[in-house]
């Protein structure tokens, strides 16, 4: 038989253990606690969602798009960016629409990837981080991403470790992909790290992908930074920015890249052979989302806010002390003292059977991530407050057992 060699490189995804697991709960019509997906749970808000009736009601708007991005949506992406960073980027050659950012990460990898290349990624990490690089036929150099008890980058091994990367690996490293506040450990960078990095990509001919998913998901002052605040890092490098997260937008699928000619050029090229954009309605209801509702996303954020702090005084009480995150819609827990044996899959699959409660095993993000476990911000606070009954008892129970 014929073998499929590219999707052969992909492991089984294993966060589908916990996902039948899942199935198979609710089927016996058991009650699971899901923070197991960074799937949001609000409403797009209603300013949005009529903009999207309104421009679906006009016959013009049903014929094909534009694979990269109409023209106002391009212009409002650059508009956001200008405002929020004072960086200046033409709409024209230096963004580019996408279908979410997965989408535009997965196709930018497939346009500038040549086979036997080789990209630097963070350990742990999003895991279509390193697998697209690998569909695409590179290879992948993982990195450890070191971090403080604040979940704040370590730079200095950071670096260190940057610095091995290029020493040992062949051929030497062409892409780094950076993503802060990072999914799944929440660590969060300054801006100086940006202008070290940019300084490394240039000294070393690296082209750097960053990934600011998360960048409006921020708490107790801190603010993201993005790496075109940085002089010279057009030159170098590309940004990725989605919808889903800031605005509960997430099965609309609208994200964009923005930076350097290069290479969003080639991305934009490879879209027009493989699509033609999506549904124009979605993207006017996108282009009033960047324009003229950013200060719609302060509730969605306050209310991400308050579920992190009932969720880490809740599961302190039940005898789970986790760290406070600074940014995005997740908390990285440390699996506690008492199921530290278990390590991250057995202790989520126990989590789920015996506690009723779903999270993302960190070993799903990388072998650095297996002390950990990924917990999404998808339940409201009554059923937060529920979860810590029931992992109050697990613990309790686990403790006599293990005694």
């Amino acid at each position: 038989m014929n073998h499929f060699e590219r999707i052969e490189r992909l492991p089984n995804y294993i966060f589908a253990v916990i996902n039948d697991l899942k199935l198979q709960a609710r089927r016996a019509g058991e009650d699971i606690i899901d923070f197991s997906m960074g799937n949001p749970d609000g409403p797009t808000p209603k300013p949005i969602v009529d903009k999207l009736i309104e421009a679906a009601k006009k016959p013009k708007n049903h014929r094909y798009s534009i694979s990269k991005g109409i023209y106002k949506l391009r212009e409002a992406i650059c508009n956001w960016y200008a405002r929020r960073y004072g960086v200046t980027l033409n709409p024209e050659t230096e963004a580019v629409v996408t279908m979410g950012s997965k989408e535009g990460y997965v196709h930018l990898t497939q346009a500038i990837t040549n086979v036997g290349d080789v990209a630097i990624v963070p350990d742990p990490t999003y895991p279509i981080h390193s697998y697209a690089f690998m569909l695409a036929g590179a290879s992948v150099r993982k990195v450890k991403l070191t971090y403080n008890e604040k979940y704040e980058l370590n730079q200095d091994e950071f670096f260190k470790e940057l610095h091995q990367a290029m020493i040992e690996s062949v051929p030497k490293p062409k892409f780094l992909v950076l993503n802060f506040p990072h999914n799944p450990t929440t660590v969060t960078v300054d801006k100086e790290f940006y202008k070290k990095a940019v300084d490394f990509a240039k000294k070393e001919g690296l082209y750097i992908i960053s990934d600011i998913a998360y960048a409006d998901i921020t708490f107790d002052g801190y603010k993201t930074p993005s790496i075109f605040e940085v002089e010279g890092a057009k030159e170098v490098a590309v940004e990725s920015f989605t919808l889903s997260k800031s605005y509960n937008m997430a099965g609309w699928r609208v994200g964009f890249m923005v930076g350097n000619p290069t290479l969003i050029g080639a991305l934009q090229k490879y879209k027009s052979w493989i699509d033609y954009g999506m549904f124009t309605p979605i993207q006017v209801a996108a282009t009033v989302a960047l324009r003229d509702y950013n200060h719609l996303v302060k509730d969605i954020v306050d209310t991400y806010k308050k579920r992190r702090d009932v969720l880490i005084e809740s599961f302190a009480n039940a005898g789970w002390e986790i760290e406070k995150p600074t940014a995005t819609m997740f908390v990285w827990a440390k699996i506690p003292e008492v199921a530290k044996h278990l390590g991250s899959l057995e202790f989520s699959k126990r989590l789920l059977t015996e506690a009723h409660i779903a999270v993302s095993p960190g070993i799903g993000f990388g072998a650095y991530g297996d002390e950990y476990v990924r917990i999404a911000l998808i339940e409201n606070e009554k059923r937060i407050r529920q979860a810590a009954k029931n992992i109050k008892n697990f613990l309790k129970n686990l403790k006599e057992n293990n005694g």
